[in-house]
């Protein structure tokens, strides 16, 4: 089951699975909590599986209204069954209701095939963020 959460709800899995093990009060992002912000969680029973972070955040030289992605997870177990794919598409179809005309996000290079079969574009050449590693900028026009 999918449904929106905290951005305290996302924090177990940036912590194990994006951040390798960083303590879990310190794996929050910078608007988390700003108005317009929001999080989706995908439930197996009462199992937080898969994570994403939507910031209400415009891309420079991209016309409209504009959310940014962010800490997008699946628990390893789970990988490769579809469950990203629904969460994404959720909000996808969540976003698209508020208006909202595209996405975009900073994809570590091993999930840019993931984000290019949803139909995102990479728009950036790569790059690195410390501590993290080799990134590609994505976009995806939602209306």
């Amino acid at each position: 089951m999918i449904k929106f959460i905290t951005s305290d709800q996302t924090r177990d899995l940036r912590s194990s699975e994006l951040r390798s093990g960083l303590d879990r009060n310190l794996c929050g992002f910078v608007g988390d909590d700003d108005e317009g912000s929001f999080h989706v969680g995908y439930f197996l029973d009462t199992e937080l599986m898969s994570i994403a972070t939507f910031h209400r955040q415009p891309r420079e030289g991209f016309p409209g209204a504009g959310y940014q992605l962010r800490g997008m997870v699946t628990h390893p177990d789970y990988r490769g069954r579809g469950i990203g794919n629904q969460l994404l598409n959720f909000s996808i179809v969540y976003l698209k209701g508020q208006g909202t005309n595209y996405i975009w996000c900073n994809a570590r290079k091993k999930a840019c095939k993931f984000y290019q079969d949803i139909g995102f574009e990479i728009i950036s050449k790569e790059f690195e963020l410390p501590g993290i590693g080799p990134h590609r900028e994505m976009y995806l026009r939602i209306s």
